[in-house]
């Protein structure tokens, strides 16, 4: 016996799992209790997953977050460096090749006036990415600020900003955006981003309320509250990570709205104006010659249609990542 013991002591039994068993030894048995991906809903050495792995685990398995992500990346790519992929200037123009079609170095054709199709679509896009983003981030910031503000303290602030709100909500854009921007002068980007903001945050703020209120009745809130926590802290630390979601859904849409918003107004000639390139410029300018240069109006147009459908694709994955009740 006492021969047998050191050789039994670095040894395990495990189960086979038909009725036997085998000899194994202590570190292969320690390995096989090891799984890799630990039990289900937990992710490497047992952790449990987070909302935000789950949905990146999800997204990264979806064809249409990644294509969609694929054309905003190049989209990105091409309004940083317009010049890798273009190497003329979207304001030379030459009256005499007006209407003309495709040519060696000129893949687009030439527009009304004899300026080359493909720079000023390429150029374009920069323009129209860089309102897009900018009007996004700054109706998100402001009308999550508002919205949660007036979701957790409640009370009278929650109630003048519903109405506020509301009073917003009645304000046609396409007219809210002939009204005011056509008394602006200015031919940069900024009064339309303005703009967009200005009409733009009511929907926002309506989300993160919304969220704001469902977070704030959770335990670990009531825990927090309970234990001293200042309303700046279970703000920041505790409602505004578990709340911002649907935010983030409702921003990723938002985006490919108001790229097709611009060029909508730039269209009516109140968003921006020429010199500046814009597709809804061009658009504008095509328009007339539709029946004799049909190609200076496809290109931007098919342009702006993919980059729209991009985003809304990426807001329709990103929220089907994101909400558990679709999983």
């Amino acid at each position: 016996m006492s021969e047998q013991q050191p050789y039994e002591a670095g040894r395990a039994i495990a189960g086979t799992g038909m009725g036997g068993a085998m000899d194994l030894a202590a570190s292969e048995a320690t390995t096989l209790e090891r799984t890799p991906g630990g039990p289900e809903g937990t992710g490497p050495a047992g952790r449990p997953r987070s909302l935000w792995s789950d949905a990146w685990r999800d997204l990264r398995r979806d064809p249409v977050f990644l294509v969609s992500a694929l054309v905003i990346l190049f989209l990105v790519f091409v309004s940083v460096w317009p010049s890798a992929i273009a190497s003329g200037n979207p304001l030379t123009c030459d009256l005499a090749k007006a209407q003309d079609g495709s040519a060696p170095g000129h893949p687009f054709g030439y527009d009304g006036q004899g300026c080359d199709v493909y720079t000023r679509t390429v150029y374009g896009a920069r323009t129209s990415v860089t309102v897009g983003v900018l009007a996004t981030l700054g109706v998100s910031v402001f009308g999550s600020v508002l919205g949660g503000l007036a979701g957790y303290f409640g009370g009278l602030w929650d109630a003048v900003l519903s109405r506020i709100t509301d009073i917003f909500f009645a304000i046609p854009v396409v007219l809210g955006g002939l009204v005011l921007l056509s008394v602006v002068t200015s031919n940069t980007v900024w009064p339309v981003i303005g703009f967009m903001v200005l009409l733009g945050w009511p929907q926002i703020s309506r989300i993160a309320r919304g969220s704001v209120i469902t977070a704030k009745q959770n335990d670990y809130v009531q825990a927090a509250r309970a234990l001293g926590a200042s309303d700046s802290r279970i703000l920041l630390r505790h409602i505004a990570p578990n709340a911002v979601a649907p935010v983030i859904v409702v921003a990723t849409i938002a985006l490919g709205t108001y790229i097709a918003l611009e060029a909508t107004l730039s269209y009516l000639g109140v968003g921006l104006k020429p010199p500046s390139v814009s597709w809804g410029i061009d658009i504008s300018a095509a328009s007339p010659y539709i029946r004799n240069a049909p190609h200076a109006l496809l290109w931007p147009s098919g342009a702006l249609a993919v980059t729209v459908l991009a985003f809304i694709m990426l807001g329709d994955a990103v929220r089907d990542a994101l909400d558990p009740k679709l999983r």
